[in-house]
């Protein structure tokens, strides 16, 4: 298949096709919205749809992979910049809340994935664990170049920091949730720094 690692650039369908799924499955739901209103919004065929995504879970998987990617390059960022462990914590926190002030934002797409697919089997939550998993150790790994003590339960406390913001900033003033993380983030990494070994 084009664009999976080959070198070849996807085709235009395709890369149509995920974006278009992308803003509905992340502004509506996955479930609530069917493969027919995407083949209609983006422009293509059926036999096109099909000849990309065997089925509707192909692309909703897909969608994940490309949040998945999109995250990942974010933190990638923040994490090869040469910046001590500290400032690359709070560079990725900084890039969170830019997310959470940026139009149309919803949440966690992953946290909204999982909420409609409960099934801990499923493909689409096996994704999302995996993201979420990788996210974790990233964090882990800086929370230990700053102390390597309780490293893991820090950087599981900064995980459960950023769902809080990702929840609170579709109810409530994103510009305050944002300012309530990104301190509560310092505070963690701050206490973090002046642990004692056991």
């Amino acid at each position: 298949m084009a664009g999976s690692g080959t070198g070849v650039r996807p085709s235009e369908a395709r890369q149509r096709l995920l974006a278009t799924a992308t803003r509905i499955f992340y502004g509506e739901g996955i479930h609530s919205v069917g493969v027919d209103r995407i083949i209609a919004e983006a422009k293509v065929t059926r036999a096109t749809f099909y000849r990309h995504f065997p089925g509707k879970e192909d692309l909703v998987l897909a969608y994940l992979q490309a949040a998945d990617r999109a995250i990942r390059d974010q933190v990638a960022t923040a994490v090869t910049a040469d910046l001590p462990a500290p400032d690359a914590l709070r560079a990725i926190a900084e890039g969170i809340a830019r997310d959470i002030q940026s139009p149309g934002f919803r949440g966690c797409a992953f946290l909204n994935a999982v909420a409609e697919y409960p099934d801990p089997d499923h493909p689409a939550q096996q994704a999302v664990l995996t993201h979420r998993q990788w996210f974790l150790d990233t964090i882990s790994t800086l929370m230990a170049d700053i102390q390597q003590t309780e490293a893991e339960p820090a950087a599981r406390h900064f995980v459960m920091l950023r769902d809080g913001a990702m929840a609170a900033g579709c109810l409530f003033d994103r510009g305050l949730v944002c300012e309530t993380f990104l301190k509560g983030v310092d505070g963690l990494i701050v206490a973090h720094a002046t642990r004692q070994p056991a």
